[in-house]
């Protein structure tokens, strides 16, 4: 059985480059460093979880929710094939009990804090807000993007970082946890203008402090769709 069926929507990706030296230690054991034509690549992602199931079941007042997370890319050999993965630095829920079942059964990096969010849909542009409260303060993932959905472009940046369909977790320096994550190709809406305002030595620690004088190299807003989270399992390294 899946241990979770959801919709991620409405989801506003913003793009940094940064040195590879910076994400050293917390690549996951088993896994190496996803780079996109040489270029490391971390993301700062605000989306929508809605009609949430885990074990097939809907949970009171944790159905729809907002997150917020700070990920990177990683890919892992097996069999001749090449895995292409997400881990993560932090993922940001409203519900403490969603940051306890994720931290205990796989190992990931969530915190609960306040957050809200805010869609307006025209006929030819929509905005969408995500905000969370850390430090005293709210932080803000914003973008005003087109109406129009667009297919992603093969081999595009926008394919490399969404067209990853696995999930790793790092347990300690020989151990991680591999999930894998079910759903199509999502189409993407150009984005017209964005604001990010967002402490990240507040939110995710000082060596990520230099992003706060830092533009992303790429904004998008990608549609969704439905998704499944399965094949558990943890991976030991020798």
């Amino acid at each position: 059985m899946d241990f979770l069926k959801a919709e991620w929507r409405r989801l506003i990706v913003a793009n940094y480059e940064v040195p590879a030296s910076l994400l050293a230690s917390y690549v996951p054991a088993g896994t190496v460093p996803d780079l996109w034509r040489g270029r490391c690549m971390l993301s700062l992602v605000g989306f929508m979880f809605l009609n949430t199931r885990v074990w097939g079941l809907k949970i009171p007042a944790h159905v729809h929710f907002e997150e917020v997370n700070l990920r990177f890319y990683v890919q892992r050999q097996e069999r001749g094939s090449t895995k292409r993965g997400v881990s993560f630095i932090k993922e940001i829920v409203p519900k403490p009990a969603i940051a306890w079942v994720a931290n205990t059964l796989y190992h990931e990096h969530y915190e609960a804090m306040p957050m809200c969010h805010q869609q307006e849909r025209g006929e030819v542009s929509q905005k969408v807000v995500y905000e969370w409260k850390k430090g005293g303060r709210w932080h803000s993932l914003e973008v005003e993007a087109s109406t129009q959905k667009q297919p992603l472009l093969p081999e595009s940046e926008a394919a490399f970082i969404l067209e990853h369909y696995w999930g790793y977790s790092r347990v300690n320096r020989r151990e991680t946890i591999e999930y894998e994550v079910k759903h199509p190709s999502w189409l993407v809406y150009e984005v017209q203008r964005y604001r990010i305002d967002v402490d990240f030595k507040e939110v995710y620690g000082k060596e990520f402090a230099f992003l706060n004088s830092q533009a992303p190299c790429s904004v998008f807003l990608a549609e969704g769709s439905a998704v499944r989270v399965s094949n558990r399992r943890k991976i030991r390294i020798k």
